[in-house]
């Protein structure tokens, strides 16, 4: 790997720190505003929003400018959401507060794109071990975002988490510093007529890829979400969540050093189906055992690494269904459709939760993971009759 793709991997740390820090924190201060379980993912359905539409403006930029004017602008705007979070726990405005998590969402989204840059200064062969290495830098942001939240949250008594949000802004600003020394591609050829979304859409492997990246990261998102509040529930403290969001933050980026290795050994459906096996067995863990402080800690690191396969396995797969015209158009549609997913199990996972229960919210992941099984099977069985006719 080069040096700007070991650069895109402190980049992308930095900006995860962010995004792990506010995972502890939202339903939290959610709750301590508003006072039901109703709304306290609220804020965090508001941020995935965010990096759902975060795809337009980066698209735009990207095209335009090129990488680096993107990212720098997404590092401005994360800056400015941090800043609007603590205005609302200062004043005691959720309103407020919920509003901030936009410009949030926006700039975390952007950063999202980190991992196509590393593909694209990467050699072909190496694209792979290039995206699962960047998204590898949530390892450091399983350790960051989580320190931080403990050793700050209440250094300002009559307003726990404000001094947290007042020091989140240091990051994206060294990430913007980091930018500037990464030589990252030029803005793409642009195609005379831009392609028609259905005609995306209709391939087999942005199709595959989509499903896969959508359902590993919103069965993720369901489950984490509510995650420190039912720790809160059994009696666990902030302290105890961070810690489990530590894990399932280290479960979720620890295996990218790999994970690009064992695609190009196994395969990337298989890598894809086994990422599906170990989301269902974070259900299993949760419904088979009492809700002790292991549990929750095995649960949400059986789920972390089922979403590095199935992400970075959709990922991967996505960079073989278009061409250099296409690929800011291809990538910010994936990205729009599977953070859009991501913002409904945001939104839903409280309210859930707060309606049937933690035992229901577990096993709403089921269905989605089958029908990605099937149709990950259905993309690998379709793939090897085609290697088998090209063959004859």
């Amino acid at each position: 790997m080069n040096k700007n793709v070991w650069l895109l991997f402190v980049c992308q740390a930095l900006m995860n720190a962010v995004m792990s820090g506010q995972t502890i924190m939202a339903s939290l201060v959610g709750y301590k505003l508003v006072g039901t379980t109703g709304l306290n993912t609220l804020p965090m359905a508001i941020q995935q929003i965010g990096v759902m539409c975060a795809s337009i403006p980066a698209g735009i930029v990207f095209a335009r400018w090129g990488r680096k004017a993107g990212f720098w602008m997404g590092g401005a705007i994360a800056i400015c959401g941090s800043m609007t979070f603590a205005l609302g726990i200062y004043t005691d405005n959720f309103p407020l507060y919920v509003f901030g998590a936009f410009p949030a969402g926006i700039g975390h989204g952007i950063s999202q794109h980190l991992r196509f840059a590393a593909a694209e200064v990467a050699a072909p062969e190496a694209r792979p071990r290039a995206i699962s290495l960047v998204l590898a830098g949530g390892v450091l942001a399983a350790i960051v975002g989580p320190e931080m939240v403990k050793r700050t949250f209440d250094f300002i008594p009559d307003h726990p988490f404000l001094a947290t949000y007042l020091y989140l802004p240091l990051l994206p600003i060294l990430t913007v510093v980091l930018l500037s020394f990464a030589a990252l591609p030029p803005a793409p050829p642009r195609a005379s007529v831009p392609i028609a979304f259905r005609t995306i859409i209709a391939r087999p492997a942005f199709l595959t890829a989509v499903i896969a990246s959508l359902v590993g990261y919103g069965t993720m998102n369901l489950v984490m979400a509510s995650t420190p509040l039912q720790m809160l529930l059994c009696g666990y403290g902030v302290p105890a969540s961070a810690d489990v969001i530590r894990a399932h933050s280290l479960a979720m980026f620890l295996p990218g050093f790999v994970t690009g290795r064992l695609i190009q050994k196994f395969g990337v459906h298989r890598i894809i189906a086994v990422g599906g096996v170990l989301t269902l067995s974070c259900v299993v863990v949760n419904l088979e055992f009492a809700p002790y402080f292991a549990t929750f800690m095995v649960a949400l690191a059986l789920l972390g690494v089922g979403w590095n396969f199935m992400f970075v396995g959709g990922s991967t797969m996505l960079t073989t269904a278009y061409d250099a015209t296409e690929r800011v158009r291809v990538q910010g549609l994936h990205d729009f459709i599977v953070f859009a997913s991501v913002a409904c199990t945001a939104v839903s996972s409280g309210a859930i939760h707060m309606k049937a229960g933690w035992e229901v919210l577990n096993l709403t992941l089921v269905p989605a993971v089958a029908i990605a099984l099937a149709v990950v099977g259905w993309h690998f069985v379709a793939q090897r009759r085609v290697r088998a006719v090209a063959a004859q």
